[in-house]
């Protein structure tokens, strides 16, 4: 029998959309206010959830402290008042739309759950904007 867990975490974070070799005008039409050359900022919400067996001994899918603890290091730590675009490595050549911070975020996770666990990211730019990355 599969369940599936999930920690809830939050991280505020500036970012800009854009793509270096494309014009003003271009990317202004493409990502409009997105596009600030000031940055913008988000208050970004973000659903880790993991699903899998729960163990016989523990009762647990995962420890929810472990994830607690792999998310505040590999999310919060990483990203939290953080310009993406300036200060998070994965984004110097990657633009920091919610689909690519997902990714990245699943990337980040993924390597610290064991691998029988799936793993789903949802993230939330906006209380209406959201997506949702499970790996592949």
């Amino acid at each position: 029998m599969k369940i599936k867990v999930s920690r809830r975490a939050h991280f505020n974070a500036a970012h800009r959309l854009y793509k270096a070799d494309w014009s003003f005008e271009k990317n202004d039409a493409v990502f409009g206010k997105c596009n600030n050359p000031n940055f913008h900022g988000h208050n970004y919400e973000l659903i880790v959830s993991v699903t899998g067996e729960i163990d016989k001994e523990t009762g647990y899918v995962i420890d929810m402290k472990e994830l607690k603890d792999i998310i505040k290091s590999e999310v919060e730590e990483a990203f939290d008042h953080k310009n993406l675009n300036v200060d998070v490595p994965e984004f110097k050549t990657l633009n920091p739309t919610a689909e690519n911070i997902a990714v990245v975020i699943y990337n980040k996770i993924k390597p610290h759950i064991e691998q029988d666990l799936e793993l789903e990211i949802t993230l939330y730019e906006t209380p209406r904007n959201f997506v949702t990355y499970c790996g592949g």
